[in-house]
């Protein structure tokens, strides 16, 4: 007859301890995964509304005025692709001419799908970045005039 040598395998107790260990860990990492998603996710929006305002200035640059960019004047432009990020296949944020006139346009990124909630993107003419942080609605608070982090 065998019998058992001890000391050998793991005791119920050791297990549970190394699932509560990785448990913890990943209570941990998770929300700082899904915020590291979320900032690169912002920042592709961020490169394709740098985009559309490179597409914007060559379009002035060959009609004389920024009209005429989206169809109509204003919302999904016609001169750039409309959603962002500009390849791949799920898109988190639609691109838009805000407002435009002959020597003035805002654009802006409103994010969708999994990016909701995390506000919206302007870039104006000027250079002028603004980022809705606060989800409110007005990018004109009082901290929101950068894209920050």
């Amino acid at each position: 007859m065998r019998s058992f040598q001890s000391g050998k395998g793991f005791t119920l107790i050791e297990l549970m301890i190394v699932v509560a260990i990785v448990g913890i860990i990943a209570a941990i990492a998770y929300p700082s995964y899904v915020e590291y998603v979320e900032r690169a996710r912002r920042s592709d929006a961020q490169g394709a509304l740098m985009g559309l305002a490179s597409a914007m200035e060559r379009h002035r640059t060959a009609n004389g005025s920024y009209r005429g960019a989206g169809n109509p004047d204003t919302g999904a432009p016609s001169i750039y692709p409309d959603e962002a990020p500009i390849d791949g296949s799920t898109k988190f944020y639609d691109l838009a001419i805000q407002a435009v006139n002959d020597t003035s346009y805002t654009l802006r990124a409103t994010p969708k799908n999994g990016q909701a909630g995390d506000g919206i993107l302007e870039l104006d003419h000027t250079g002028a970045r603004r980022w809705d942080e606060n989800n409110d609605g007005d990018t004109t608070d009082a901290g929101e005039n950068t894209w920050g982090r």
